[in-house]
C-alpha cells in the first residue's frame, strides 16, 4: 500500500490541510500505517501534480495561510480502483521479537525492560484508541453505529488497532511473566554461547 492510499482515504471525510492530516494519521490511521507530517506534505504534493488532489489556499490573519485538499475524480477513482487489489501479506518485522529470541545470550534485565516499554507504549495508544471509539460511536450502541453510520471504515480499522493493541499487552504479560518463572526457578542468569 503506498502512503497516497492512506491519504485518499481519509479525504473520502472531506478536504483537510496537511497539519489536519498528519493529526488525524497519528489518532487513527497510525494504528495501521505510520507516516512523518514532511511524508504527507511531500505525497500531498506529488498527489496534487498528478491530478489526484486539488489543493485552495485559506488566506488567514495573524497565521500563515493554508492549504485544504480534497480528492478530485481522479483520486476517487484510483482509490476505487486500490480497494479492488489483492493486499500484500502482512510481514512481521521487530526487533524485540529478536531479542527474546535470544534471551538466552541476552541480558535478561534490559529485556524485561524493553518487553516493559513496549507494553507502556500498547497501553498509552490502547487508551487513545479507546477515547477516539467513544468519539465515533457517541451515544450509540456498536450495533446501531455500524448500521446505520455514513462511514464505517474508520470505526472497523480502530477497531482492529485496539485488538493489535490489546494483544500486544496480553504478549507482554505473557514474556514478564514466564521470564519472572524462569529466573525464580534459577535460569535467568544463565548465558548460552
Amino acid at each position: 500500500m503506498a502512503l497516497r492510499n492512506a491519504i485518499l482515504a481519509m479525504l473520502l471525510d472531506g478536504e483537510s490541510s496537511g497539519y489536519d492530516l498528519a493529526k488525524g494519521f497519528n489518532a487513527s490511521v497510525a494504528n495501521f500505517w505510520t507516516a512523518t507530517p514532511q511524508q504527507l506534505y511531500r505525497e500531498l504534493d506529488k498527489m496534487e501534480s498528478q491530478g489526484l488532489v486539488v489543493a485552495r489556499t485559506v488566506e488567514q490573519e495573524r497565521r500563515p495561510n493554508k492549504r485544504l485538499f480534497s480528492l478530485t475524480d481522479a483520486g476517487a477513482a484510483e482509490l476505487a480502483e486500490f480497494t479492488t487489489r489483492a493486499p500484500k501479506p502482512t510481514a512481521i518485522r521487530d526487533e524485540l521479537l529478536v531479542q527474546i529470541q535470544a534471551v538466552e545470550a541476552g541480558d535478561d534485565g534490559r529485556i524485561r525492560r524493553a518487553v516493559a516499554d513496549r507494553m507502556a507504549v500498547a497501553e498509552t495508544k490502547l487508551k487513545r484508541f479507546e477515547r477516539l471509539r467513544d468519539r465515533l460511536l457517541g451515544e450509540s450502541a456498536e450495533a446501531e453505529f455500524l448500521a446505520t453510520a455514513p462511514r464505517v471504515g474508520p470505526y472497523l480499522t480502530l477497531a482492529r488497532g485496539i485488538a493489535f493493541e490489546q494483544e500486544n499487552i496480553r504478549w507482554c504479560e505473557q514474556v514478564l511473566a514466564v521470564l519472572d518463572r524462569r529466573e525464580a526457578a534459577g535460569f535467568g542468569g544463565e548465558r548460552l554461547g
